[in-house]
């Protein structure tokens, strides 16, 4: 009894914390940004993809309360049971990473500004696939698709900064994680295609 008892207690108890992480995070001014908030000082010419980023919230992947709001996330991807909904998630939680990896780029935590955009990157490929799931059950997904295209395309250019602030050594594995977004942008492309619908075009194609 004592066991069942100390269990449901340490349920709440962590069921508590990630709430209070929830309004940590969410107590910040809701804004959104088509840009990063700060911009590299380097000269630019990449397009510039007309697609909003949500705000990242105040809790970074370099903060100890980290582990909670990523665990927030899993619960929140977890309980959710339709696949649109999961893939809009995906493309969410993938969005507000890429913006985390590149304010950590900037303040130079490249260990870390590495690991948050690889595993970001990694959400595109979650949010194609739930996708694939919802248009298999009926579901209308061409704003869906739509968007998921553009934010692909807003990857690639946020890609294409943070090669330009990241230290030699971590280059490479940019480069090598900017597939995830290719593969979206080209699986809602394709996907848009079927449907009849418009395809926002792009203009990295080529590189």
């Amino acid at each position: 009894m004592l066991k069942k008892i100390l269990f449901v207690l340490g349920i709440f108890t962590i069921a508590f914390v990630v709430l209070l992480i929830s309004i940590f995070d969410s107590s910040a001014i809701n804004y959104s940004v088509t840009k990063s908030p700060s911009q590299p000082s380097f000269e630019n010419n990449t397009p510039n993809i007309n697609y909003t980023l949500p705000y990242m919230g105040r809790v970074l992947p370099d903060s100890p309360f980290w582990g909670l709001k990523a665990l927030r996330d899993k619960i929140w991807f977890g309980i959710t049971t339709s696949h649109l909904r999961r893939a809009e998630l995906a493309l969410l939680f993938s969005d507000k990473r890429l913006l985390m990896s590149k304010k950590l780029f900037e303040e130079g935590k490249t260990d870390v500004a590495v690991s948050t955009f690889t595993k970001g990157e990694k959400y595109l490929a979650i949010a194609v696939s739930e996708e694939v799931l919802a248009s298999k059950n009926g579901m209308d997904t061409g704003n869906f698709l739509n968007k998921l295209a553009l934010a692909a395309l807003k990857h690639k250019e946020v890609g294409e900064d943070l090669i330009q602030l990241a230290p030699e050594e971590a280059k490479p594995l940019i480069v090598k994680t900017k597939v995830y977004a290719r593969d979206a942008y080209e699986a809602a492309r394709n996907a848009l295609n079927s449907k009849g619908l418009p395809v926002p075009k792009d203009p990295f194609d080529g590189d």
